[in-house]
């Protein structure tokens, strides 16, 4: 990723969760890492496989194993503390149980897929950027 994608990322990203102080920063090959302030949220990642460019930003959440815990209410909360947005919702996908869907009012966000693993249960939220969802005046 060069400069200029960075910052195009950086911009939307921040305008999309109505955050400010979301920052992407750079690390080596086609991989960056988002943060809010010093809090690190997770990795982007290029596609540009079939020549079109893609992004791919992939956030871990680690939840109780607590057989009580109801995810929808508690990833919600989670994800609209972590982008002070309280406009973050999490609802349940149709016909899958394995994966949930966010979504920031009525615009889709991502999926929350369920990882089980050694007794420890994650979420992996997954949120898809195309190279069209970048503005290019944003820089």
């Amino acid at each position: 990723m060069d400069v200029l994608e960075v910052r195009k990322l950086d911009a939307y990203l921040r305008k999309l969760f109505g955050n400010p102080d979301i920052r992407v920063v750079p690390k080596k090959n086609d991989m960056a890492e988002v943060f809010i302030g010093e809090d690190d949220l997770g990795e982007l990642t290029l596609d540009d496989e079939d020549g079109d460019r893609s992004y791919n930003f992939r956030m871990v959440i680690q939840v109780s194993s607590d057989p009580s815990l109801q995810p929808i209410p508690t990833l919600t909360a989670y994800l609209s503390r972590k982008f002070d947005n309280d406009k973050i919702r999490v609802v349940t996908r149709p016909k899958k149980t394995d994966s949930l869907e966010a979504y920031l009012g009525e615009e889709f966000l991502g999926v929350l897929f369920l990882e089980n693993e050694k007794g420890r249960k994650s979420y992996i939220f997954e949120l898809p950027i195309l190279d069209v969802d970048l503005d290019p005046a944003a820089v």
